[in-house]
């Protein structure tokens, strides 16, 4: 088998503070004499149950270590870091997402810190070799009006190349708001030349998936796995070229699949899907991109279906065409060589 670590591929659904490197995290809680849970520290992925309780101890870890990221320096360290990581496992494109809000305070206000982030991720790019764009995000657990200020932020920085925003996407609990709510702040996005990227069909099911397609139009879709449970939608959702953005290990971790092989990820592909599978939050849920590689060779997909998930992950992103052209010849050079 081929080693998928240089696979050539593009990584699409990682979250700032999620993507954390542990050491980091904890190198910040003993400069703020800041105490871990034991949960950070114990070496498993977090595992919870896919109900209001489960998401609550998920959000409270989340925020664990997000309250820790309170300097210029700690912003700038999480996106180098990131793009490193990322430069190792084979990954051509981080599209990283963040909600500005949560860091504003602490660096004058949300315009200094989206552009600290792009700034270190205009570095970051040249440091690793892998390019950082970015995904600024609105959360679900706050007004839609923010929302709609976020999008003109964005707007402002407009972009597909590395160090610009390329999307405007909606994450947290899916179950909270009405998503008609944020159609505001999406259109704003969309004016600019941004990409729709909400999260969609994780925690809830088809019906949610289309209400997300219809108010917020989106180029792809954050996770999506659950279009799987009504075959005509998934086949609208494929005849319309929005991408999903799939994260195994995550699904597992935050109970809405039991185990790997529940992954409904041969049904999506089977139907037409293009895929880009994503870590998603590393820190929390201890798996990186390769090892959503990995699981997809575990649920029986060869290296050839392995690189077309890779061709897929290129295709769905926001990145030149230059560069998709580029990218896409050496997936097809890896496949051409030996086998391991």
């Amino acid at each position: 088998m081929r080693d998928l670590s240089t696979l050539p591929k593009a990584h699409l659904h990682l979250h700032f503070t999620g993507s954390m490197r542990l050491d980091t995290l904890v190198d910040l809680a003993q400069s703020e004499r800041s105490r871990l849970p034991a949960s950070f520290i114990d070496g498993d992925p977090l595992h919870v149950p896919a109900d209001h309780r489960g998401w609550f101890r998920f959000q409270r870890a989340y925020d664990t270590a997000r309250h820790l990221v309170r300097d210029e320096e700690t912003m700038r360290r999480i996106v180098l870091e990131a793009a490193l990581d990322d430069a190792a496992e084979g990954s051509r494109r981080l599209e990283i997402q963040v909600d500005p809000t949560s860091y504003a305070p602490f660096v004058g206000g949300i315009t200094p810190a989206l552009e600290i982030i792009l700034d270190a991720a205009a570095q970051a790019t040249v440091l690793s070799g892998t390019q950082v764009a970015v995904v600024v995000a609105a959360s679900r657990i706050r007004h839609p009006l923010e929302a709609r200020t976020l999008a003109r932020l964005a707007a402002r920085y407009a972009g597909d190349g590395p160090g610009t925003v390329v999307g405007f996407g909606l994450s947290n609990d899916e179950r909270a708001g009405q998503t008609a709510s944020w159609g505001p702040a999406f259109r704003i996005a969309r004016r600019a030349g941004l990409a729709s990227l909400p999260h969609a069909g994780e925690l809830l099911g088809p019906g949610h998936v289309r209400d997300v397609v219809g108010s917020l139009g989106p180029t792809r879709l954050g996770h999506g796995v659950r279009v799987s449970e009504d075959p005509a939608l998934l086949d609208a959702v494929v005849a319309a070229g929005i991408s999903l953005e799939v994260c195994p290990a995550s699904n597992v971790c935050l109970g809405v699949y039991r185990e790997a092989g529940d992954v409904p990820l041969r049904a999506l592909l089977d139907h037409g899907a293009q895929v880009a599978l994503g870590a998603d939050d590393p820190l929390l849920f201890r798996t990186r991109l390769v090892d959503q590689y990995s699981i997809a060779r575990s649920l029986g997909l060869d290296d050839e279906a392995l690189a077309e998930l890779a061709r897929g992950s290129i295709r769905a992103s926001l990145a030149d065409e230059e560069s998709k052209r580029v990218w896409l010849a050496e997936v097809d050079a890896w496949l051409a060589a030996p086998e391991a």
